[in-house]
């Protein structure tokens, strides 16, 4: 059987502001045609569907059509909720779309009930193990408080059992955690404070493949039995550098026999660019990233004024701006108030242009900090 693993979708999130609805939707089209052409019996999505607890009916459509397209290219589909997901929406209606062939699993006590699937003549035995929140888990674990470390080693272990007790059964995990080794980004949401979220991978031990979710970058962990496929698109410019995919596997009654990346198209690339703003509005070498989505970071002495418009007409896509002076900025040392003490309002706020933009006011701009603080010391203040 051929068993496509995907994750982290999340349908419904922007990219700097700009609805990324069209380019998710054009990355699922990719994957069902996937599903169809290599004829995939399974469909992997190990959570993190949505990008929140309420997606706007955007997301909701969109994974409903690519569900149902899913199921008429003939694959069983198995989905787990994430750390961004609402398991109880997630979840409405599942019983009903189990009879589709689309499997949502969402129940922390359901995971060592598995999806059984015939695997040439045999079974396959599929353990969805969804984020488990330790409030919501606790039942999974005895004594102690607990953490999502131990209540996912708790499912895990009764998984384990499960399978145990299934002569010639080959195994597979979904879960959405973060495993010790994985590569970590930008834009993963933490799944609690510090490193108590991570597992180790032997937490996984006894299954054939474990198809996990969480990281966005696909990687491979340990022995190549643990992967994460990644999300399909880029969510923050830490991701510049990630291939974004899924994993193809062939697993018959010997086990994993095969494993190989599935590649998806890139609807618009990232660009960091730095330097000054004169430069990136003129040189040639930038020409080929002008239809990508842009991170600049000025080196300009001085602030331009009206940057993020200017390079907007080169860079359309450009969508994060910051400052970083070649030298540094003003060196403003000790505490707010010892730096205001004994100056006058025009001082404090002549200090604070000069703050902001590494170079003082020049004459002009004086003028009309010295009126608008003469203005506003004359107008009386209605409270």
């Amino acid at each position: 059987m051929l068993v496509l693993h995907t994750s982290d979708w999340h349908l419904g999130r922007s990219f700097h502001g700009a609805d990324l609805t069209g380019a998710q939707a054009a990355v699922l089209d990719h994957l069902v045609d996937v599903v169809r052409e290599e004829r995939v019996g399974l469909v992997l999505i190990a959570g993190d569907l949505y990008d929140r607890a309420l997606p706007p009916v955007s997301a909701v459509e969109l994974w409903g059509d690519t569900a149902e397209r899913l199921v008429d290219a003939g694959a069983q589909v198995v989905v787990v909720s994430g750390n961004h997901d609402s398991a109880r929406r997630l979840g409405g209606g599942a019983g009903l779309l189990e009879r589709a062939g689309v499997h949502i699993r969402t129940d922390p006590s359901r995971a060592a009930d598995p999806v059984l699937l015939d695997l040439d003549g045999a079974a396959l035995a599929v353990y969805p193990i969804p984020y488990l929140e330790p409030s919501v888990a606790a039942d999974l674990v005895e004594g102690a408080r607990p953490t999502h470390a131990t209540v996912l080693r708790a499912a895990a272990e009764r998984c384990r059992f499960d399978l145990a007790g299934r002569s010639g059964v080959r195994g597979i995990a979904v879960a959405h955690a973060f495993v010790a080794g994985g590569e970590e980004c930008a834009s993963e949401r933490a799944l609690t404070v510090g490193g108590a979220a991570q597992v180790s991978a032997g937490t996984f031990a006894g299954f054939d493949y474990v198809a996990l979710g969480h990281l966005h970058g696909r990687q491979v962990l340990g022995e190549g039995q643990l992967r994460y496929s990644g999300s399909p698109l880029a969510y923050s410019f830490s991701e510049e550098r990630h291939h974004k995919g899924a994993w193809l596997l062939d697993i018959g009654t010997d086990g994993v026999r095969r494993v190989h990346e599935v590649d998806l198209p890139v609807p618009r690339r990232l660009a960091r660019l730095r330097g000054t703003l004169e430069d990136l509005l003129a040189a040639p070498v930038y020409s080929e990233v002008e239809g990508s989505w842009v991170s600049v970071t000025l080196t300009d002495t001085r602030c331009p004024a009206g940057a993020m418009p200017r390079l907007q007409r080169r860079f359309p896509h450009a969508v994060e701006l910051t400052w970083e002076p070649a030298g540094g900025v003003v060196d403003l040392t000790g505490s707010y108030t010892a730096r205001v003490a004994q100056r006058d309002d025009l001082e404090v706020v002549g200090e604070f242009v000069r703050h902001v933009r590494n170079t003082p006011a020049d004459a002009e701009e004086a003028t009309v900090l010295h009126d608008a603080v003469e203005a506003a010391t004359r107008t009386p203040v209605e409270v």
